[in-house]
């Protein structure tokens, strides 16, 4: 019994059987149980084996490259059928549209003499307003505004009326500069070289004058006969697109309408007829080619629309004569100072603000800016910073009151008592009267 079993790892029991499920060879590489002949049996099975999937593997290979070339082949023909047809239908196109159905664009001519002005007015001497704008833009000038005599240095444009064939052209104050230099453009493209007549800025009308010009004058109508809704247009350079029309209508009559820069009001027609910067000076005119305003774009407040004004022609008249015969307005007076009223809640607040404190409860009267030295008034005890409540012992406290209760009685030369304060911090008022003489106005300020 001891000779059957295993004596060590290298040996096995004598007259067994050996089988070895898990791996049939021995170490060596030899089988173990089978005979020579089936080694080499199994081994030409596997190789035979291995062969066929070779070939399998490569006529796989071969299909996949014979697919993708096919695919290749099939898209390049797609690509030249389609550049063929595109190039085919363009050649078709170009024969469809250059010699089957050629494009023809229809144009003709107004009837013969449709553009005479003398066409567009009826039996009653009223225009159309293409006959308007033919009729006056020939009147209406562009005016340039330099800061030096070689005219290089723009301050700003304007329009102009000219008003005599011997070159007098009025205008807005506001347009021209004091110590400036200006000149005008026509409709028709000359430029002439003017000298200021006269400038009045309570008004903000002014008059220049251009010399050895041949220029072509517009009607002046009457301002009174206008009437609400009745259809107007401006003739004006905005922006300075020379010889631009706009229509409206009248949209009022006799509006007051005061001067932002000094208050002075004027009597004004208001339009809906579009009036921009650069149409100020210009004109609005009726249908009849009258011009029956001077239009001011200083009046045009951009937080509206359609709310244009022009200063009636016959409240300008007036002050266009005197400017040119005197080159200022007559009968003018200047007290020689600058002032904020009390208008406006807001100007009250600026008064304040100027002050450094609130004003006494009930207090009114018009704060003093500024006093001119060559006025007669600057030898006063009056002082910048003081108001004046009394004028000949009445109250004002805005610019209207102060100035109207001086011309309704007094006029330049004459000597005007005036009641004025001084504020203290601590609310305590100190009243004092004053006598001033008027001095004679020939410059338009205040």
């Amino acid at each position: 019994m001891e000779e059957n079993k295993m004596s060590d790892w290298g040996q096995q029991p004598q007259n067994q059987p050996q089988h070895n499920v898990c791996n049939p060879y021995n170490v060596y590489g030899e089988a173990v149980g089978f005979d020579n002949a089936d080694v080499v049996n199994a081994e030409a099975i596997r190789t035979e084996e291995e062969q066929l999937e070779k070939k399998a593997r490569a006529r796989r290979e071969k299909a996949i490259v014979v697919f993708f070339m096919l695919i290749f082949i099939i898209s390049a023909g797609l690509a030249v059928y389609g550049i063929v047809q595109d190039v085919k239908r363009g050649r078709d196109s170009l024969e469809y549209v250059s010699i089957r159905k050629p494009v023809v664009l229809y144009q003709n001519s107004k009837p013969e003499n449709a553009n005479n002005p003398e066409n567009f007015k009826d039996e009653n001497g009223k225009y159309t307003t293409e006959g308007v704008a033919s009729i006056v833009k020939p009147s209406i000038v562009e005016i340039y505004t330099y800061n030096d005599a070689v005219r290089t240095d723009l301050s700003g444009t304007g329009s102009g009326i000219v008003i005599s064939d011997d070159g007098y052209i009025v205008t807005n104050a506001h347009v021209l500069k004091e110590n400036g230099f200006h000149t005008i453009h026509t409709s028709d493209d000359r430029q002439y070289n003017v000298s200021v007549v006269g400038r009045d800025i309570k008004t903000d009308i002014a008059v220049i004058k251009a010399t050895n010009a041949d220029l072509i004058p517009a009607v002046l109508g009457d301002s009174d006969e206008t009437i609400v809704g009745e259809q107007v247009i401006a003739v004006g350079n905005p922006a300075g697109l020379s010889s631009t029309v706009t229509d409206g209508i009248v949209s009022a009559i006799n509006r007051k309408i005061k001067s932002a820069s000094t208050g002075f009001q004027m009597n004004c027609i208001q339009t809906n007829a579009d009036i921009s910067p650069g149409n100020s000076g210009g004109a609005l005119v009726n249908m009849y080619g009258q011009v029956i305003g001077i239009t001011s774009s200083k009046y045009v407040s951009s937080s509206y629309e359609g709310l244009g004004f022009a200063i009636t022609i016959n409240e300008a008249k007036p002050i266009i004569e005197q400017l040119i015969k005197n080159g200022y307005v007559l009968g003018r007076f200047r007290i020689g100072i600058s002032l904020i009223d009390m208008d406006t809640d807001s100007k009250i607040a600026g008064i304040e603000e100027e002050l450094g404190f609130p004003l006494p409860e009930g207090f009114e009267g018009i704060y003093i800016t500024n006093i001119n030295p060559d006025c007669d008034i600057s030898h006063t005890d009056l002082k910048a910073g003081d108001f004046i409540t009394e004028i000949n012992g009445t109250p004002v406290k805005t610019y209207d009151q102060l100035y109207n209760t001086i011309s309704a009685s007094y006029g330049a030369g004459d000597i005007v008592p005036a009641r004025c304060a001084h504020l203290e911090k601590d609310s305590n008022t100190i009243y004092y009267d004053i006598e001033f003489r008027l001095m004679e106005d020939t410059s338009g300020n205040f």
